[in-house]
């Protein structure tokens, strides 16, 4: 899994699953483009993933997360519920905000 952490006004999270990278997905008037120069960050460990997203969810960050992997690891860490994971194309994906 890759994470980049954008540091602006607050940190925004972005995660996702190596093999989605650089991949775009449409399904009706819904679209999830998985851009390399948002997503692409360092390559961590569902353990590693887990320990960040819960420092980072006490810290008040935005979280944009993409790919089964990376959606669970974020149902561990407690940033996602179930009723907060959407999907395109069969993809699924959370937005949070805290």
């Amino acid at each position: 899994m890759l994470i980049k952490i954008h540091k602006s006004y607050r940190k925004v999270v972005a995660v996702c699953d190596s093999d989605l990278i650089g991949k775009k997905f449409e399904e009706g008037k819904m679209q999830l483009d998985v851009r390399e120069n948002f997503y692409s960050g360092d390559e961590v460990s569902e353990e590693k993933l887990i320990e960040i997203l819960q420092k980072e969810k006490n810290n008040y960050a935005t979280f944009n997360i993409v790919g089964e992997k990376s959606i669970n690891c974020a149902k561990d860490a407690g940033v996602v519920a179930d009723g907060n994971v959407g999907k395109v194309d069969g993809v699924p994906f959370a937005l949070v905000l805290l």
